[in-house]
């Protein structure tokens, strides 16, 4: 089934860019962001090798590539933004029942979203299961839209230009890296979590030595 539904995607994905060439690939991250449906991975890995590679550009192109996928995720994430923070939790409420995701989930992310802001939303955008949904509780909790957007684009020009490149330099060998993502796909999701994990850890900890050293002066000057 997998490697039946792998066959159309890449046949889709050949039509596009065919037609469409960066603008195509831009659309798609667009249509990826907003509803978390199309994989990026596969995306952004084929068109490094179909749209670079195959054409004998040279690799400096993959920065402006990144800079392309990149503004489409920003697009895409915005529309999402903008739905949860105008529509509200009903609103929202009807989005993770059509698409059965937990609502536990969402909650939790919004929780560390509140309380670490725009750059929860950056680091997020870099980890899978995490990367498409963070958008939610940002527009929920009302992060400021142009601190939202530049965070946003930040952590996905980073992601996409990774997965771009990883495409030029690698699209050759397209099936061992299909094999690859079906074998190892667990450990991508378990290291995504622990990369949030230390990053919250990390800000914790300087949260509360700060907190620290703010009670200590309080002291001293009583």
């Amino acid at each position: 089934m997998f490697d039946t539904l792998e066959q159309t995607i890449l046949s889709t994905l050949q039509i596009i860019f065919d037609e469409f060439g960066w603008l195509g690939v831009f659309g798609l991250m667009v249509f990826e962001n907003a509803t978390g449906i199309t994989p990026s991975e596969i995306i952004l890995a084929f068109a490094g090798w179909m749209l670079i590679e195959r054409h004998g550009i040279s690799a400096a192109f993959i920065p402006i590539a990144g800079f392309y996928a990149g503004l489409g995720s920003a697009v895409g994430a915005s529309i999402t933004y903008w739905v949860a923070r105008l529509g509200g939790r009903p609103m929202i409420d009807k989005f993770i029942k059509l698409f059965r995701i937990d609502p536990n989930y969402i909650v939790k992310i919004e929780e560390q979203v509140s309380k670490w802001g725009a750059g929860i939303v950056m680091v997020g955008r870099v980890i899978p299961g995490v990367r498409t949904l963070v958008s939610i509780p940002a527009g929920l909790v009302k992060i400021p839209f142009p601190k939202f957007f530049l965070a946003t684009f930040i952590g996905a020009y980073f992601w996409c230009t990774l997965l771009i490149g990883a495409g030029y330099v690698l699209g050759h060998e397209w099936q061992l890296i299909s094999e690859y993502i079906k074998t190892h796909l667990p450990l991508i999701f378990a290291g995504g979590f622990l990369t949030l994990a230390a990053y919250l850890i990390f800000h914790f900890r300087a949260s509360l030595q700060n907190l620290g050293w703010m009670r200590s002066q309080n002291k001293r000057l009583d």
